[in-house]
Parts: C-alpha cells; sequence; structure tokens
C-alpha cells in the first residue's frame, strides 16, 4: 500500500476538476478470506472500498464499476460485497461460465450487474468458444460483454464477434499500443465496431499499454484520439485500482491523480471531458435505471 493514497502513486489531487457524476469505470477490490482460482496468476494485497474512497475522493469521481478480476475466477462474492457498499453510486462487471441458472443472473442484475467479462489474456476461466456461449445468456438482460485478449486472437475472431446478440466492450485500450497505432488490424477492427455502434472501449489502464508504463506517456495521446474521434460517445475510462501488476513488481504504481489530468488532455475540453466522464457510463452502465438512494 502507498502513502498516503492506497495502491497509488503521489500524493497531490487531480489538477483538473470533474463534473458531478464522474465515473471510474474499471476497479476492483480484493479480499483474501476469498479462495484464489487455481491457475490465477495475481494474488495482490487485500485492496478494499475503504482504501479506495480516498483515491475516488483524489480524482474527484463520484460513481465507479467494479470488475470480478481474473483472480476469483467466477466468483463474483468480493464484486458483489464491494458494490454493495458503493450503493446507488456504483455498478457491477461479473464473471460467469454460462451455466449459471436464470434467477441467478436475475439476482446479480437486481444488485447492479451491467456486464460480464471474459478475459482471454489472463484468465484461466475461459476458451474462445465460450464467447458465444455467454453471449447468448446475458443477451435477455440488455448487459454488454466486456472482452480482453491477444490481438492476434481478436483479429482471428473477428467474424463471430460481428454477430454477437450483445454490445461489446473492450477494456485497456483494446491492448493496442501506442507503436501499433494505425498499424496493427485490431486497432482497425476496434475501429470498425465503434464506428458501427457495436462496441465500446474503456481508456483504462494507460500505463499498461505504454511502452514505458508511464500514466502520462505522450505515446498515449494519438491512440486515445483515434478511439474518441471515431466514437466520441462510445468511450469510458477507468482507473485500473489497485493496480495490481504494480504490486506484483511489473511496473511503478501508477499516479491516479495523473491519470486524471492526462484524460483531460486527451479530451481536449470540458464537454468531451464530461461526454467520457458521465453520460457515456450512465448509458452503458444504466446509472439512472435504479432508484438514487
Amino acid at each position: 500500500m502507498s502513502a498516503p493514497f492506497a495502491f497509488s502513486a503521489g500524493t497531490g489531487l487531480a489538477r483538473t476538476p470533474l463534473p458531478a457524476k464522474a465515473c471510474d469505470a474499471h476497479i476492483h477490490v480484493y479480499d483474501s478470506r476469498f479462495t484464489a482460482v487455481a491457475g490465477a496468476s495475481l494474488h495482490p494485497p487485500d485492496a478494499t472500498i475503504e482504501d479506495y474512497r480516498s483515491v475516488q475522493q483524489r480524482m474527484g469521481t463520484e460513481r465507479a464499476v467494479l470488475v470480478t478480476p481474473s483472480t476469483y475466477g467466477a466468483d463474483n462474492r468480493p464484486m458483489l460485497a464491494g458494490l454493495a457498499q458503493l450503493g446507488s453510486q456504483g455498478r457491477g462487471v461479473a464473471v460467469i461460465t454460462g451455466d449459471e441458472p436464470a434467477a441467478e443472473l436475475q439476482t446479480l442484475h437486481q444488485l447492479g450487474v451491467r456486464g460480464v467479462r471474459i478475459n482471454l489474456s489472463l484468465g484461466v476461466l475461459h476458451q474462445p468458444s465460450d464467447i458465444e456461449k455467454v453471449a447468448r445468456r446475458i443477451a435477455p438482460l440488455g448487459w454488454h460483454l466486456q472482452l480482453l485478449m491477444p490481438l492476434e486472437q481478436l483479429v482471428a475472431l473477428l467474424e463471430r464477434l460481428r454477430v454477437l446478440p450483445v454490445e461489446l466492450v473492450f477494456d485497456h485500450f483494446g491492448r493496442v499500443t501506442p507503436g501499433l497505432c494505425g498499424r496493427h488490424p485490431a486497432h482497425a477492427l476496434l475501429l470498425e465496431l465503434l464506428g458501427a455502434g457495436r462496441a465500446w472501449v474503456k481508456l483504462s489502464g494507460g500505463y499498461l499499454v505504454s511502452p514505458d508504463h508511464d500514466t502520462d506517456d505522450p505515446q498515449l495521446l494519438p491512440l486515445a484520439l483515434s478511439f474518441i474521434d471515431a466514437a466520441p460517445d462510445r468511450v469510458i475510462w477507468g482507473s485500473d485500482w489497485p493496480h495490481v501488476t504494480a504490486s506484483a513488481g511489473r511496473h511503478p504504481m501508477p499516479d491516479d491523480a495523473a491519470q486524471i489530468d492526462a484524460l483531460a488532455r486527451w479530451a481536449g475540453d470540458g464537454q468531451q471531458l464530461e461526454q467520457i466522464l458521465v453520460h457515456n457510463p450512465q448509458k452503458l452502465y444504466g446509472f439512472d435505471a435504479l432508484t438514487e438512494s
């Protein structure tokens, strides 16, 4: 844990004032009371909603989307416990096998889940053949399918992704690195899906795709703009707190205030920033569909 902010480098507040209802659309919680799934590669220290609150205040966001991490497989209990703490200001992205009873999925919906993630990069639960099965199960609920996978795999699955009965969300810039911006067919595919209204892109974990693992990497600007320019109403942002790959020693701990200020530069103006942080996540996650408490 970093001081004075949990799992977050730096000491200052974000310089960019954020609009009301700004949403951090990609965070995780970790709780050692729950067993990691066999084969999990990341075993970070406990990271709680209480830890996140100070980081949230530092950034200036109000809403958050909790994503079940690969560490727990399809055990959504840590995510749901955090979601209960967030209340009406939180939404969830679960992990499922696709074999769950319909009643269980309906309960997840009532608790604030609005999507399901398939992680083919770090996950040990799913194979590409599971994508259609999971998509069919969640389509009646109006959920989206959040995907993370190697770029070559994304290209290979293009035709299958085009006909899925759900909208797609690609986190962490779709795993496109700055050096591949405009040069890799996966980048062109993402832009095509965005333009067709079939997909969303999360500008989350910029430090993961930066060759320098830098939250403030200027090389991220043209990559971010490629998505924003293609479909400004289908881009969202997430901090990726608590940055578990940093806890694992793979790169320095990111500065979340610097991440906010970098996003402001990518957005270019306050109206675009509000679109990315408020209006887009409000639509995707249905924040106004539940009674505010």
